[in-house]
């Protein structure tokens, strides 16, 4: 793990970021102490564009312009545990939007060692013991936006809340991957598609996971979980109903 913090949340948002915290152990939202660690550590009010701060902790979707959005919170943690992300590995997203998620999941693979200072947990939930049991190799996250102006509004909020270190942004097509990089432990995608492009399979590692919605244009889709079992061997599973903007490109919607 890397030699870093990050920028706590500002304190106006503390109380009602507490209770949504509380309400998602309650619900079971949260499963792992990654992601209730990183819930408590990334600010999401970071990540909102001024017009939508005091929804900052609203759990709804909330626009972020050129007709997209940032996920309402919980997604966050259903994707990242469905991924069940780890320290050490390297994690793909489609579809970068505000930077909001995948500061999630870098929290959750490359984790910062140390707090700001005066910084306290803001329930009992959050245990920094954890990261003891992992790998000191640091993990990272590629993450692909096809539309420019998000590109720019992603590297901002991720600097602001000091995971550029741990983030690479690119602006391209996020349905055919980032061959570069890969293969890659984990690949998040954000954006619902007709199906699963092969593209990014064959990014994925041996044993490696992807979750994608899977479905219709504008309407209902299915939160569906790929694993990699062998080189032509897959396993998926279907999580269960969402609703997500189109993934558009090459092997997505209007492609």
């Amino acid at each position: 793990m890397r030699s870093n913090s990050w920028t706590p949340e500002k304190p106006e948002f503390n109380q009602i970021k507490q209770k949504l915290l509380e309400y998602y152990v309650t619900m079971n939202y949260a499963k792992s102490q990654l992601s209730i660690n990183a819930f408590e550590r990334v600010a999401r009010s970071l990540y909102v564009p001024n017009s939508q701060q005091s929804h900052s902790y609203n759990d709804s979707p909330l626009p972020i312009g050129h007709g997209q959005t940032i996920s309402a919170p919980h997604m966050a943690f259903m994707e990242c545990d469905a991924l069940d992300i780890k320290p050490g590995e390297k994690v793909l997203e489609i579809g970068s939007g505000s930077g909001y998620h995948a500061s999630i999941a870098a929290e959750m693979c490359a984790p910062s060692t140390t707090c700001p200072k005066g910084w306290e947990p803001l329930t009992d939930y959050y245990d920094d013991s954890i990261y003891d049991q992992y790998s000191s190799s640091p993990g990272a996250v590629i993450t692909i936006e096809r539309l420019k102006p998000l590109v720019g509004f992603a590297q901002q909020n991720i600097e602001k809340a000091g995971y550029a270190d741990r983030i690479r942004v690119i602006h391209g097509d996020g349905t055919i991957g980032f061959e570069e990089e890969a293969p890659y432990d984990k690949i998040l995608v954000t954006a619902a598609g007709p199906e699963i492009p092969d593209t990014l399979k064959k990014q994925l590692k041996i044993n490696g996971k992807l979750i994608i919605p899977v479905g219709s244009k504008n309407f209902y889709q299915e939160l569906i979980l790929l694993s990699r079992q062998d080189k032509n061997k897959w396993h998926q599973r279907n999580i269960g109903g969402v609703v997500f903007v189109p993934l558009i490109g090459k092997h997505g919607f209007d492609g």
